[in-house]
């Protein structure tokens, strides 16, 4: 773990603070840890939700510190791209339900971090930008990719080339976050989300968010094949049987790691 990522557990749910003010950012050792603790948390597999947050009250994550490419260092600047996407496409692969819970400023790869998570809760002071393009770079770690398909293309044009600020009311109406909270509430709004997938079966779990995801990638004819045999593999799993039975027991499922 990096000194600027802070993990605490709470029966199957990890929540990770970015810690690293004054603004969150995302340095080398920390996208790498970052990498590394996804990987630890899934091979572990109790743990089937993750909610990501930002330390202190004024910023989720400011992405990456500008002064890092104050002189034009392309192979610096190119190390640091591949890290940013690298953690990124971990946190996006991740087995389990990804929540950000945005308790401030969410700018450039900040954005992108919680672009990656399967879902976002903003609070109300929040604001959500990909501000790259007006100091001469791009958002290179998900960001012209994962924006266009939650708010379509619109939108993450009036952000990326407009370098439009997003406050969270707009971010809801658009898409790119699924709640709005008082300020506060981020965090205590994702672990109830969270919570509520703990109860699923994490077989099931890990299945459909793999469907759910796969349809950015493949036509939905392979999908509906996809999703058939899925469902038949299901009864492979321990969870499987457990799950109905306890439907039919009137009693709370004992779920087995997946």
């Amino acid at each position: 773990m990096s000194d600027t990522l802070k993990l605490e557990r709470t029966g199957h749910t990890a929540v990770l603070y970015l810690d690293n003010p004054p603004a969150n950012t995302f340095t080398r050792d920390n996208l790498v840890a970052l990498k590394q603790l996804l990987h630890q948390l899934a091979a572990e597999g109790d743990i089937y939700a993750l909610v990501i947050t930002g330390s202190g009250s004024k910023f989720f994550s400011a992405g990456a510190d500008l002064k890092q490419f104050a002189s034009g260092d392309k192979a610096l600047a190119q190390t640091l791209a591949i890290l940013f996407g690298e953690a990124f496409e971990a946190l996006s692969a991740f087995r389990g339900l990804t929540i950000a819970a945005i308790n401030g400023y969410a700018m450039g790869g900040g954005l992108e971090c919680a672009l990656a998570c399967d879902l976002r809760i903003a609070e109300e002071q929040a604001l959500l930008a990909l501000p790259e393009a007006s100091v001469g770079l791009l958002p290179c770690a998900g960001g012209t990719q994962n924006l266009p398909w939650l708010v379509g293309e619109g939108w993450a044009k009036r952000m990326v080339l407009c370098g439009e600020r997003v406050d969270a009311a707009t971010a809801l109406r658009i898409g790119l976050i699924e709640q709005m909270v008082p300020t506060g509430q981020a965090l205590a709004a994702a672990m109830k989300l969270a919570e509520q997938a703990a109860r699923q079966s994490p077989t099931s779990l890990i299945a459909c968010k793999t469907l759910i995801q796969s349809g950015r990638h493949h036509p939905i004819a392979s999908n509906l094949v996809r999703e058939r045999e899925a469902f038949a593999r299901l009864f492979d799993s321990e969870n499987q049987r457990e799950g109905v039975n306890a439907f039919l027991e009137k009693r709370s499922p004992q779920w087995k790691k997946a």
